[in-house]
């Protein structure tokens, strides 16, 4: 059984769009395959139903809209809907023509336990090529007006908003086919007014690339506007005269189409929206600017509920899932380390780039950025020295692999043995050599970064640096070490896309010995090599057992630092992704250490050297991310004591 949790105070809530076949004109009938769909989605858990434009009489209706019998049949079927919603925490989105005023509306009505919270008519009527619904109505009000409608009193107009109770993120605007199609869709300003959520009740024709084009609107619209946009798409029962309808139904968040039905298969399209998410995003966004105006907003209630999530949690969100984007990422992020290292090489006059090369994943990767950098600028790869030091920790494997990987890449391999520097720098501070701690291994890590500098000093170069962005999360580097460069090539990528970059390298250099040897840096585990080998020379250090799995903490960070979610939401989304692979303790073990360093290594964030921006999540304290140094997590920490397992 798929892991649940509570969804109102995480942000969710559960969204359909459907197309339920009908017959044109039969409003009794489309009333009962409504109010079926309706207590099906109820029982799924569903909180919010769009169907289609017309959905109450057929789109095709044609002259019939202007017939007595048909608008008396929609009215009195809405009343149907509306008696038979009563005890369902559900809100429906229905279709129908509205006679206000001896004038005809093509209206969605929302519909919520029994009440009518409003109409809402459509703003832009088309009248071009195959549609002439300006022959039978008139665009919406934009003030609301009191109207009668199926027994109860309500609301008629294109400025209302719907809000829920028991869940401030979920606000509901409406707009209505052709109004997405529009120059200004009235959805901009639904938005702008506090909309979350969009839901477009359409009739869209099918004809040759309508589908594609359709598809870009709704994806486009919720990018630009910061919101879940559901589109319900008129399909089988409409007349056949001279259109088809397809059904293509729709639902996107933020620029991603999270569920669809393909055209012509009769499905719905269903999943969970993240409405906590679009208010993050909206308040860190300063050109997104409310304005509420004119607006109406009514209030709805709904009971909360625990939901499984059906969209993907990937367990890897800085890495695409299909080989395509991943190679296409990889490929971009490797262009913009080397066009940065390129630019500061050449603005610095640097007659070297000097890299500490460990026969790991992260100096084989400033590696790899260094020899695009010199074909960037048209310079012999020769210019750049890779140092090897060789320590108290430096196995055969990675010290052999670094050798390899210099001389496959055609770069200048030089080595430093520190191991005497070391010893000496030990009898000078007092450090027992055989006492293995943080002094122990610091002093290694800081004699490197001497060696780098004053090597690079001498002969006219710069530093390139390797840490990665999971790293500097985590404070997984010794300051004024490691933690130090004159450029940090990898300081805007987590080590789970390390990875993949270092393997779209192997699989791409058409070069057997690179490939080889980039395969096995990333089969080796990762560490520091600062503590004494094993008996066998094998490492004995390993980074993860001591800091935890990056795969942990890259989906931590991301959710942290891209959406600024809290520790119990982000535990519930560690639980989907993770369902079946980490246990419900060492999920939560590892989430509070990411808390514990995150906060406590921000020091050595604060002094971080220039590096490139890759990626929206970034710990560069000049841009992205600024935080006091001295920070307390005790509301972090306190949240997290609350979670049960």
């Amino acid at each position: 059984m798929k892991y649940s949790f509570p969804a109102f105070e995480n942000g969710f809530i559960r969204a359909a769009a459907i197309s339920p076949s009908l017959r044109v004109a039969d409003c009794a009938y489309n009333a009962q395959q409504i109010i079926e769909a309706m207590q099906a989605f109820a029982a799924e858990n569903v909180h919010l139903l769009c169907l289609p434009e017309f959905s109450l009489t057929g789109y095709t209706c044609s002259d019939l809209f202007l017939q007595e019998p048909l608008l008396r049949g929609a009215e009195k079927a809405l009343g149907t809907i509306l008696q038979a919603s009563k005890g369902l925490s559900l809100v429906t989105l229905v279709g129908l023509p509205v006679r206000h005023s001896g004038k005809l509306y093509n209206c969605a009505a929302v519909v919520c336990g029994g009440e009518l919270l409003g109409l809402v008519p459509k703003t832009c009527l088309p009248n071009y090529g195959e549609f002439y619904e300006k022959r039978h109505f008139q665009p919406g009000m934009e003030e609301a007006e009191c109207i009668e409608y199926a027994g109860q009193e309500t609301l008629i107009g294109t400025r209302l908003l719907f809000a829920c109770k028991q869940m401030p993120s979920f606000v509901l605007g409406v707009e209505i086919c052709e109004d997405l199609w529009a120059p200004v869709p009235p959805s901009c300003a639904h938005a702008l007014a506090g909309a979350t959520v969009i839901a477009n009740l359409s009739a869209s024709d099918e004809t040759i690339g309508k589908a594609a084009y359709r598809q870009e609107l709704v994806a486009g619209q919720s990018a630009r506007l910061l919101c879940a946009y559901l589109y319900a798409d008129a399909g089988h029962g409409e007349s056949t005269t001279d259109m088809t309808f397809a059904g293509h139904n729709l639902i996107a968040e933020n620029g991603t189409i999270l569920a669809q039905a393909a055209p012509f298969t009769a499905e719905e399209a269903l999943t969970e929206l993240d409405l906590n998410r679009m208010i993050q995003e909206r308040q860190r966004n300063t050109t997104f600017v409310p304005h509420t105006e004119g607006y109406t907003t009514v209030e709805f209630e709904m009971m909360p509920a625990v939901l499984s999530l059906t969209r993907e949690v990937s367990p890897t969100p800085f890495v695409p899932q299909d080989a395509a984007s991943r190679a296409e990422r990889c490929e971009l992020i490797l262009r913009i380390q080397a066009e940065g290292l390129a630019k500061r090489m050449e603005h610095t006059h640097a007659r070297c780039a000097v890299v500490g090369i460990s026969g790991g994943l992260d100096s084989c990767l400033a590696l790899l950025v260094a020899v695009r950098a010199c074909k960037v600028l048209e310079r012999d790869t020769k210019d750049i020295v890779a140092l090897t030091m060789p320590c108290f920790g430096t196995t055969q494997r990675t010290r052999s692999n670094a050798e390899i990987l210099c001389e496959a890449l055609g770069v200048t391999f030089k080595e430093i043995n520190i191991t005497n520097t070391v010893k000496s720098h030990f009898a000078d501070i007092g450090q027992d050599p055989n006492t293995y701690d943080v002094t122990f291994e610091n002093c290694q890590a800081r004699v490197r970064t001497l060696e780098l500098m004053d090597y690079a000093n001498k002969y006219g170069g710069f530093v390139v640096g390797t840490g990665d962005l999971s790293e500097l999360a985590l404070g997984w580097a010794t300051y004024n070490g490691d933690h130090m460069s004159m450029y940090g090539v990898n300081a805007g990528v987590p080590k789970t896309l390390v990875r993949h970059i270092v393997q779209y390298v192997a699989d791409t250099c058409g070069n057997e010995t690179l490939r080889s040897v980039l395969l096995d840096i990333l089969d080796t585990p990762v560490s520091p090599e600062l503590l004494p080998t094993a008996e066998d020379g094998t490492i004995a250090q390993q980074t993860e057992n001591l800091v935890g799995p990056y795969e942990l903490h890259d989906f931590y960070l991301y959710y942290v630092l891209r959406f600024g979610f809290g520790p119990v939401k982000i535990y519930h989304l560690a639980r989907t992704a993770f369902e079946g692979r980490y246990e419900p303790e060492v999920l939560l073990h590892w989430l509070k250490n990411f808390y514990h360093r995150f906060f406590a290594q921000q020091f050595k964030r604060s002094c971080l050297p220039d590096g490139p921006k890759v990626g929206s999540v970034t710990l560069s304290p000049r841009g992205d991310w600024r935080m006091p140094s001295d920070a307390c997590n005790a509301l972090w920490m306190a949240e997290l004591e609350e979670i049960t397992l």
